[in-house]
């Protein structure tokens, strides 16, 4: 008994923590929350003695929740305002809900009045389907009318409201038809451009990653990216980036020499007296110490340098008229570096850290096209980070 005492506290004090909780969100107001965590509790074992005061709570909180519900029906009927056809609609699912979460556990026992709890409930279901028929005509309508609108937020609201009447009545007259003109409509054409104003050639690769926006991944549902003008496409906007100028510095290879000393531990040697006789032990056993030396390494050093520098604007332009909106600086290097390195003398003298470039050799430079196209990871990321923050 003693060795179960421990648990049965702990159960019992959880188990008046969710009632508390419970009864906390009744007296909020939130009785759905009360519902749900009362309905919860009791699936385990409604009959259970320690679970009664969440009968009594899930009682009074579903004659509480469908009074407030009713109550704001009577209104939202009354005002006839077709913008509360889908509050109306949702509160009558709602119902309806609340009613199917609560009869697997029917009946449910008080067991002090030695009766049942009582949930009065009724059959919504000729209401849910007006509501959901009215809502639906609704819907279809002011979507149909929104689709003429040349304001593209508003037919992007025609198509949101379509999006959610497939889901509470699919395949709704032409309602996909619609949605698909919708998404047609809303949408952003932009095209985009690359203009090299440099007397550089930019490698061909290179442009075709700029202008591949399924790898920038900027496409969207309402933003598309044509690197190509179609013409069945009514463009809204163009972007061109243009590539001001490219720098290339001259191969570069630097060297330096320099010279290292260590003292290491070269085996033992006898330890001498001051006039150069070996000294002994108490046994008469000469002594031995360290035989130190000096070590030395002569490096010549060698550091091959190129870099490349790609600047750039990115413009906006309005493609019916023309206009530039906006315009951001575009900026990218590419940087090879080699460093490599030749001995003489003992390696031992460097750090351990310094033997891979004794391992590396002189290799060739990169193209002057080749530096151009290295820049082109940096570009994209940079470009893309230019669009993302200027969503069209």
């Amino acid at each position: 008994m003693k060795k179960h005492l421990p648990l049965l506290i702990t159960l019992i004090f959880i188990t008046a923590c969710g009632v508390k909780q419970t009864r906390n969100m009744l007296t909020s107001g939130n009785y759905d929350e009360a519902i749900d965590n009362a309905v919860n509790n009791l699936r385990s074992n409604k009959d259970k003695k320690g679970n009664q005061d969440y009968v009594y709570l899930l009682e009074e909180a579903f004659f509480k929740a469908k009074e407030r519900d009713l109550n704001s029906l009577n209104l939202l009927e009354q005002d006839k305002n077709p913008s509360n056809l889908e509050k109306i609609y949702n509160t009558y699912i709602q119902l309806d809900r609340r009613q199917e979460i609560i009869k697997p556990l029917l009946p449910l026992q008080l067991l002090k009045e030695g009766k049942n709890a009582k949930f009065s409930f009724d059959n919504y279901n000729k209401q849910i389907v007006e509501s959901k028929n009215a809502l639906s005509k609704y819907l279809y309508d002011s979507s149909k009318a929104l689709l003429k609108s040349t304001n593209k937020m508003d037919i992007r609201k025609a198509y949101d409201d379509l999006e959610y009447l497939n889901q509470i009545n699919p395949n709704y007259q032409n309602t996909l038809q619609l949605q698909e003109e919708a998404l047609n409509k809303g949408r952003y054409y932009v095209t985009v451009a690359l203009r090299n104003q440099t007397n550089m050639v930019i490698p061909v690769d290179l442009q075709n990653d700029l202008l591949d926006f399924n790898t920038l991944g900027m496409n969207d549902k309402w933003t598309v990216y044509h690197n190509s003008i179609q013409k069945q496409i009514k463009y809204d906007y163009q972007i061109v980036v243009n590539f001001k100028d490219i720098n290339i510095t001259p191969e570069q290879i630097k060297e330096k020499e320099f010279v290292k000393e260590k003292i290491i531990k070269d085996g033992l040697k006898d330890l001498l007296d001051k006039n150069g006789k070996p000294v002994k032990d108490s046994l008469g056993k000469v002594i031995k110490v360290d035989n130190l030396k000096t070590i030395v390494i002569r490096i010549r050093e060698f550091n091959q340098f190129k870099a490349s520098q790609i600047t750039a604007n990115v413009d906006y332009i309005d493609f019916k008229n023309k206009q530039l909106l906006q315009s951001f600086p575009l900026t990218s290097e590419s940087v090879f570096k080699n460093d490599y390195a030749t001995y003489k003398g003992d390696k031992r003298a460097t750090e351990e850290s310094y033997y891979s470039y004794f391992n590396r050799k002189l290799v060739p430079f990169p193209s002057n096209e080749q530096m151009i196209y290295n820049t082109g990871e940096d570009l994209k990321s940079k470009l893309r980070g230019i669009l993302v923050k200027n969503k069209i």
